[in-house]
């Protein structure tokens, strides 16, 4: 069995974190920088060149240059700085599409685009800063130093929308809403295939062995968190299919590691292979066809539509529904035009 295992050891949490690779057996040669840029999370260009710099990647026990190309089989150590914890939140005047406002909480609709909270790479810019801004006391959960107002959050090239608390009280009700899974999210969803008939994916959703950027969705509970997605088939269109997609769980890149574990990535998602012509014809027009769609909507077709919950003060269901955004919405009306009148 091959040992494709990306383990992080962080021994001292302020310091340093170390991680060991071995190459999967049928890696083909590939230049070390690259190859931990794809492997490790937040491994940005600067950060793995400093760490080569300092002699801080060895690969079978010796150091390496940039150029080096990884083989088969080698065993690779790293040690990064540890990437700084800013848990302070700098306003920003970024404007806010509120769907709607009380004393005790907002419903956003976020853009494609920007970042829920900051983090490493992303401490400006984001959906948090511009909350910083525009209200001036947002509550934290414990643990969730950094991000306040935030009892959940979807994908930065994920449009659609958020729930964002104002108080303490309403905070601790809603992730307790969140919890027992009482919050209805539906998201709709443009995948590669025909999807022949409304269905459930579930299983353990965790990092990667492969690929630290990703999830996978594993059958063991060591692995990963359960995970349960709902789907249902909107629209056939051809060489792909519009679903709505509900969730009953809210992992890591759920929907996009579901979809893609039932062989329908979704469309234009490059993490998870859907950038790619996966279905369709050999011509020369469909394949500039599909370009000119991913060209369009250069992000993967997810949409956080429908937004439902009890109002933790008057105890009223509500329930929000966003528009496609505009990028999305011209996607599906050049497919819907293709499958009257496809490309030869």
């Amino acid at each position: 069995m091959e040992n494709t295992n990306v383990e992080a050891d962080i021994e001292d949490q302020d310091l340093f974190e170390h991680f060991s690779i071995v190459v999967d057996k049928g890696q083909s040669l590939l230049r070390i920088d690259k190859f931990l840029m794809g492997r490790i999370e937040n491994a940005s260009r600067n950060r793995v060149q400093n760490a080569i710099d300092a002699g801080n990647v060895l690969v079978n026990k010796k150091t390496v240059k940039s150029s080096y190309k990884v083989k088969p089989a080698d065993e690779i150590s790293i040690v990064f700085a540890h990437p700084p914890r800013d848990t302070e939140v700098y306003p920003e005047d970024i404007p806010l599409d509120i769907v709607y406002e009380d004393a005790d909480l907002l419903v956003v609709n976020k853009p494609a685009g920007m970042v829920v909270h900051p983090g490493y790479n992303n401490y400006t810019g984001t959906l948090v800063n511009a909350l910083a801004f525009h209200f001036e006391q947002l509550p934290e959960l414990p643990g969730n130093e950094g991000r306040p107002g935030l009892v959940h959050r979807i994908d930065k090239d994920t449009s659609g929308l958020l729930l964002i608390s104002k108080n303490e009280i309403t905070m601790t009700k809603l992730a307790k809403q969140f919890f027992d899974h009482t919050i209805t999210r539906k998201y709709v969803a443009l995948a590669w295939g025909d999807i022949e008939e409304d269905g459930t994916v579930t299983g353990y959703i965790g990092r990667s062995a492969k690929n630290r950027i990703v999830m996978d969705v594993y059958d063991d509970e060591e692995k990963g968190k359960w995970s349960v997605t709902h789907y249902k088939v909107l629209e056939r269109l051809g060489y792909v299919t519009l679903v709505s997609c509900q969730l009953e769980t809210g992992r890591t890149h759920q929907i996009r590691a579901h979809m893609k574990h039932i062989h329908h990535p979704l469309f234009n998602d490059a993490n998870y292979g859907g950038d790619k012509i996966l279905k369709g014809t050999t011509f020369t027009k469909y394949k500039q066809y599909v370009q000119n769609c991913f060209d369009l909507m250069p992000r993967q077709a997810l949409h956080a539509q429908t937004l439902g919950f009890i109002h933790p003060t008057t105890k009223e269901y509500m329930e929000f529904e966003a528009p496609l955004p505009p990028d999305f919405a011209a996607v599906l009306h050049k497919w819907r035009n293709y499958i009257v009148q496809p490309q030869s």
